[in-house]
């Protein structure tokens, strides 16, 4: 009798296996999850619900306020086009340009042994070398090839460049010209100078 009474304390759970592999099968549906809501950005404005809203923004292409400390800065400038912006000096035609600090010369064709010092040795005697800049490889430790020169006065650095370009530094030619000019760049003939030397 204790086995009847146990039996009618349980519950008989009628399990049937194949309601339970609906995942299984290959016609089974799966139930779509619920639409995320939208978010609203606060940088772009997009997402939220009522279009009438005013858009926020952020960044220099967004800026449309016409009230705003940037649009007085962008109509100052726009204004003032390139004049409103220091410039040197040019009297429109072909020729070198001097530099914000002064008449810089570049040197090319220098050996890569060539040492500052040597550099100074020849083009100290045409004026004051204000500054000299010998560029080195990285990768090497030898000298890139080329120089550039600083003088103070534009007569000193037409003169080094009409009197050393074409001589020999360490066993090499160099070419001396102006780094920085205003039209188009002098074509040279390099092959006149070789037949000369020869």
């Amino acid at each position: 009798m204790a086995a009847a009474a146990m039996n009618t304390d349980v519950e008989a759970v009628d399990f049937d296996s194949d309601d339970d592999d609906l995942m299984d099968e290959e016609g089974a549906i799966e139930p779509s999850p619920a639409p995320a809501p939208r978010l609203r950005s606060t940088i772009a404005g997009g997402g939220g619900g009522d279009d009438d809203a005013p858009r926020k923004t952020k960044g220099r292409g967004f800026r449309e306020d016409p009230n705003s400390s940037s649009a007085h800065r962008d109509s100052r400038l726009a204004g003032a086009g390139r004049s409103g912006f220091d410039a040197l000096a040019s009297d429109g035609g072909p020729g070198p340009v001097r530099s914000i600090e002064g008449w810089i010369v570049l040197v090319t064709g220098v050996h890569e042994e060539a040492q500052e010092e040597d550099l100074h040795n020849i083009f100290g005697d045409y004026g004051q070398v204000k500054n000299l800049h010998l560029n080195l490889d990285r990768r090497t430790g030898f000298v890139k090839g080329y120089a550039l020169i600083e003088y103070e006065n534009f007569e000193q650095a037409k003169r080094a460049i009409r009197e050393s370009d074409g001589t020999e530094l360490l066993s090499q030619i160099i070419s001396v010209d102006w780094a920085f000019s205003s039209g188009p760049v002098k074509q040279r003939n390099t092959r006149k100078r070789r037949k000369l030397q020869a």
